[in-house]
């Protein structure tokens, strides 16, 4: 069978930076960093930063469905379904019949309800566990409470390979759109890690900062000062449908693959996963006119992903139009492929690329074509990269 072009006919953004597409969309074209002090956790503990998606509630955004003691991170895929959906001109009604695809993907499990269960046990006594949560928590339940809301007979799968998951996800969903397995798919990725475990875990590591001052210059992409990211969270999910879909698009899902850093070469397999994904599209890297990097602000990973940009792309990286997210809402793990993918598709469709937010001194060993103001930019095909501390990578190619 003929594979079928997969296009994006939905966009449900819940970030720190705005939730639903038009709001997301203004938040990330302003040049304004949306971290902040983290209040919640232990003072004995330290200074957290982190970037908080700001007053999400559940209820509001999908009518009937309650927040008790459901994960937050499911509770953004809900919603980010949801408003895709409603983007698209659906409801979650409409679903019900035509055997949809739902793969989310996250890095962690709902570590929400895990911090509550031990402390209770600490507390009261280990009679007083959570059994509830050794399903609430898993990766592979934000897919099937999401197939449960939708009724039916669906499809559902959860990924979990580190901050790629919601990048494979919905690599992964277009090629089964491609291929005629589905004509109807949501997909993306969500992330909830906002509790004292892993944030504590992740400072120790070297992951996130322990500096209070100024956290709204902390996440640095590609800047000669930067140190290490900072942790966000939030969700993205897309719908993606068959060309033939009478639905308008925003962009094509027209390539992905994922690759494996190498040992002790972290971020080194990004040059495979590019290099691959423009294999699958049927494109050379001289097709490519702008790069919705990854880039977390990590010393090391931003510098091993310039180098494998500059081993695809030769000299003429300088000339491609480039941009990382994370300064604006920092590191949501699972989540930030799918929101890059989401805000590369809107780029596309309008024309513009949006900031990278405190990209102020250049990096010499980072020689991207980078802007801390947004720009307008008619471009044709993006490529979208993700990579993950366990040694994952993945690559999206987009194109109008």
């Amino acid at each position: 069978m003929k594979r079928r072009r997969v296009k994006i006919t939905g966009l449900g953004f819940v970030t720190p930076a705005g939730i639903g597409k038009e709001a997301f969309w203004q938040g990330i074209l302003e040049p304004v960093s949306r971290v902040t002090a983290a209040k919640k956790f232990p003072e004995e503990a330290g200074p957290f930063v982190a970037a908080e998606v700001k007053g999400f509630k559940l209820e509001s955004l999908v009518p009937g469905v309650s927040s008790k003691r459901m994960p937050r991170h499911t509770q953004f895929a809900l919603a980010g379904a949801v408003l895709a959906l409603q983007d698209a001109g659906l409801s979650l009604a409409a679903l019900r019949g035509q055997t949809p695809l739902v793969m989310i993907g996250a890095s962690l499990m709902d570590f929400g309800s895990i911090n509550k269960g031990v402390d209770i046990i600490v507390r009261k006594g280990p009679v007083n566990g959570l059994p509830s949560s050794v399903f609430s928590a898993s990766v592979s339940s934000i897919s099937g409470t999401l197939g449960e809301l939708i009724g039916g007979v669906t499809r559902t799968l959860a990924l979990q390979s580190a901050c790629c998951a919601g990048t494979d996800a919905i690599g992964h969903a277009a090629d089964m759109v491609a291929r005629g397995e589905t004509d109807l798919a949501l997909a993306g990725g969500t992330e909830a890690p906002l509790f004292f475990h892993p944030m504590l875990e992740l400072k120790m590591a070297g992951l996130a900062p322990g500096n209070p001052e100024h956290p709204e210059r902390q996440s640095r992409p590609f800047d000669l000062w930067r140190t290490t990211g900072v942790i966000g969270e939030g969700a993205c999910v897309l719908l993606l449908e068959p060309e033939s879909s009478p639905r308008p698009g925003y962009a094509f899902v027209s390539g992905y693959a994922f690759a494996s850093d190498p040992l002790e070469s972290p971020g080194a397999g990004l040059y495979d996963a590019m290099r691959l994904a423009l294999a699958n599209a049927g494109l050379n890297s001289s097709q490519v006119d702008c790069i919705n990097a990854w880039g977390p602000g990590h010393k090391i990973i931003d510098r091993a992903e310039s180098q494998a940009l500059g081993r695809l792309f030769g000299p003429a990286l300088a000339g491609i139009p480039a941009v990382s997210l994370k300064g604006a809402i920092g590191n949501p793990l699972g989540a930030g492929g799918a929101i890059q993918a989401g805000c590369a598709a809107l780029g596309l469709a309008r024309g513009q690329v949006p900031p990278t937010v405190n990209w102020q001194y250049p990096d010499p060993d980072c020689p991207l074509r980078l802007s801390a103001q947004p720009r307008h930019l008619p471009h044709a095909t993006t490529i979208v990269n993700a990579h993950g501390l366990s040694g994952t990578n993945a690559c999206l190619v987009l194109n109008r």
